[in-house]
């Protein structure tokens, strides 16, 4: 009966995942191949591991016991992998990074600059509008919006803060008129869109640290922010976007904002990795990459 270091990772993987999914992203292997390599471990064992059902994967007190044992001598060995990877000219491997869609566009220059400077690492930059746990799901990384990132990971800004801005067409506010005040919108045609996790976009005025509620009605719905803009440039009505979608036409007066003192900045995009985990020499390459490269 033998049990080699690959088959002992594929079982702690399994373990912190509690999904073949994830823990198969993390190894990169497929979550067959890692369903037939945990089948095969337990055959050699003789004992069941995991207990596994249709919706979730979790150690037995069997294989709770033999983590247990195992653990230690996985992190000295994985110490001992990290110290040898210090003597590397350039650290290499996969580094995995989650992020919204506006996330990868805003971080996307810093990756490409990595990659050039880090020939030996490759990146999956995934991009997705749902909120994901990227321990779970096998990430080593999450690229999104300040407010959105879990309190229990370590979270470094981008330095770009973000803008909401409301516009329309010079042709809809003649017709319609320029509201002053965010009650006037109650009169006026708003674009509402959909966010890339399928939730309505909520439209937050606020001035002098003063949030006003905003309860519109749905006469519009989009499926997201691009369709808006392109509705308000048709006079469909106003609508509530990130600042830099709409640059180019508040640029080339084919949209006016309104209303700029109800929607002041807010914190940014940020990079953020699991607070218990010591990061791997990609992701610390990475990070300290990042901090370098973001705004100065």
């Amino acid at each position: 009966m033998s049990v080699s270091l690959s088959d002992l990772e594929a079982i702690e993987a399994l373990s912190l995942h509690r999904s073949f999914r994830g823990a198969a992203a993390e190894l990169n292997v497929s979550p067959s191949a890692l369903s037939y390599t945990i089948a095969a471990i337990e055959r050699r064992l003789g004992i069941r591991l995991f207990n596994r059902t249709t919706r979730s994967v979790a150690p037995t007190r069997a294989g709770e016991d033999f983590l247990q044992q195992v653990r230690p001598a996985l992190r000295e060995i994985a110490a001992a992998i990290e110290s040898v990877n210090r003597f590397r000219d350039t650290p290499a491997g996969l580094l995995r990074l989650n992020a919204s869609d506006m996330g990868a566009h805003r971080v996307l220059p810093i990756v490409i600059a990595f990659q050039a400077a880090y020939p030996d690492m490759q990146i999956d930059l995934v991009t997705e509008g749902r909120l994901v746990d990227i321990v779970a799901e096998g990430f080593d990384a999450g690229i999104r919006l300040a407010e959105l990132v879990p309190r229990d990971m370590i979270a470094l800004p981008l330095g770009v803060d973000e803008r909401i801005v409301i516009v329309a067409s010079p042709d809809y506010l003649t017709r319609r008129g320029t509201p002053a005040t965010p009650a006037d919108l109650a009169s006026h045609d708003c674009l509402l869109a959909r966010m890339p996790s399928g939730r309505v976009q909520r439209w937050q005025l606020e001035r002098r640290g003063v949030e006003v509620p905003c309860d519109l009605p749905r006469r519009t719905l989009l499926g997201n922010a691009r369709l808006a803009v392109q509705a308000a440039r048709l006079g469909a009505g106003l609508a509530y976007v990130n600042a830099q979608l709409a640059a180019p036409d508040i640029a080339t007066d084919t949209l006016v904002e309104v209303l700029a003192d109800w929607t002041p900045p807010f914190a940014g995009i940020c990079l953020y990795y699991p607070r218990q985990r010591l990061p791997s020499a990609g992701l610390r390459a990475f990070i300290d990459h990042f901090q370098t490269a973001r705004v100065r």
